[in-house]
């Protein structure tokens, strides 16, 4: 066991979100997954793209559940723990292949919004992973012979090579933390970009890389570093959306619990759905968003708990500058209106939004808006509440500040033309 290699740090987190009031089982994730593994030729189901199905890359805002399944999915795979008295109660437990892979396999996890201690650069960044993953394969294959010197995917071939021909898969999350970061440039972007490369593509010892964050793949690598996953986000993909996000069904379920174990129950039903509901997969599945629905069930009540600092200053930033003169559409959309948008597959990074439709994809990878028919639009009161205070805080987004400043009704009344009600009140 090690820090990384077959640690029991995601174990002792999935057992404490196993133990919680609102848990919601989603070991079903794993049905995708196992079958993976099992693939005899998996360059026949890539649809002659290159890619690779044991390369999985999902994306989604924040706070929407990556964390917790990506510590399951090394629970039930990884060596040097036993989890079964957790996944014996769980829907993965009905599989035929359930036992065949419960903690029979090598896991590498890696959570890569950890950061070193003292000063903070890329270069002892990317160092703590390496020293720390080395260490780990020196201590678990002393007959390898690596050395400290050795770069990490060499020490992992020299270990697939010399003991026997073993594999990891890998669950790296928070893949693109680096990119948001300051202290990383531009260059040392494009070299962690490359490090991962490196590390997981065609490579013998790879099993399967599972990968989570929140903006895709695509917007970061321009060439051919990472093609071989297959990427899946909420706004372009059917496939892993009931497990991110919280469906009708398990809201009806959570919300039962809820009124067993609270004396005084101060939430009904319908407050959860006009708070938290409002998120539309490519699917059509509409998920709520589950951090705040667990906080205002803990909580008994209503509230925000959804976290929006860094990428919020971000959409003030566009919306202040009003590309493709989105102000009146944010408007609109803060009247309950939606707007069409052709939201595409990635945002393109962060300085080079130059378009209504780039900002808006933006908006929809972040969390902000949800997308739906070819619109977008604000998902529910919780993110209504924030957009109204933006502007309503922002004195320098002019007559949108004093529209906000009036009411809902009276934003209504502006945007259908009611040009007498708008004389009577501003």
């Amino acid at each position: 066991m090690g820090v990384y290699l077959n640690g029991t740090g995601a174990y002792s987190l999935f057992r404490e979100d196993y133990s919680l009031t609102y848990f919601v089982d989603k070991s079903g994730i794993l049905n995708d997954l196992v079958p993976i593994l099992e693939l005899k030729n998996p360059e026949e189901n890539d649809g002659g793209k290159g890619k690779d199905p044991k390369y999985v890359c999902v994306t989604r805002p924040r706070r929407f559940g990556k964390t917790v399944i990506a510590n399951m999915i090394a629970s039930y795979f990884g060596k040097g723990i036993v989890s079964s008295a957790e996944f014996d109660t769980m829907q993965v437990a009905s599989y035929d292949w359930y036992k065949k892979h419960l903690n029979t396999h090598n896991v590498i996890r890696i959570v890569l919004n950890e950061l070193p201690d003292g000063t903070l650069t890329y270069e002892s960044y990317i160092a703590r992973i390496k020293k720390r993953l080395l260490m780990d394969l020196k201590m678990a294959y002393p007959e390898a012979g690596i050395e400290n010197e050795d770069a990490v995917w060499d020490a992992l071939t020299t270990v697939y090579e010399y003991c026997g021909g073993e594999k990891f898969i890998f669950v790296l999350d928070e893949w693109d933390y680096i990119y948001h970061q300051d202290f990383a440039a531009e260059a040392e972007r494009e070299s962690y970009t490359k490090f991962l490369s490196n590390l997981l593509k065609d490579k013998p010892y790879v099993e399967m890389a599972y990968m989570t964050g929140i903006l895709p793949i695509a917007k970061y690598s321009s060439g051919s570093e990472l093609n071989m996953f297959f990427e899946y986000t909420m706004a372009s993909k059917a496939k892993y959306s009931e497990y991110f996000g919280f469906t009708d069904a398990e809201v009806d379920d959570l919300y039962q619990r809820y009124l067993k174990v609270q004396e005084n129950p101060g939430l009904s039903r319908e407050d959860l759905a006009y708070w938290y509901d409002g998120y539309q997969t490519f699917s059509g599945i509409r998920l709520y968003n589950p951090r705040s629905v667990v906080g205002a069930l803990g909580d008994n009540q209503t509230g925000s708990y959804w976290t929006s600092s860094g990428p919020y200053d971000e959409i003030y930033y566009y919306v202040k500058a009003d590309i493709g003169e989105i102000r009146d559409e944010i408007t609109e959309m803060i009247a309950g209106g939606s707007v069409p948008a052709n939201v595409q597959e990635y945002a393109s990074t962060s300085m080079e939004l130059n378009t209504r439709d780039e900002v808006y994809s933006a908006m929809v990878v972040y969390g902000f808006l949800t997308c739906a028919n070819g619109c977008v639009s604000i998902p529910n009161k919780e993110l209504m509440d924030k957009f109204t205070d933006m502007v309503k805080q922002k004195s320098d987004f002019g007559y949108m500040h004093r529209l906000a400043a009036e009411s809902a009704r009276m934003l209504k009344a502006t945007l259908a033309g009611d040009t007498l009600r708008e004389r009577e009140h501003i």
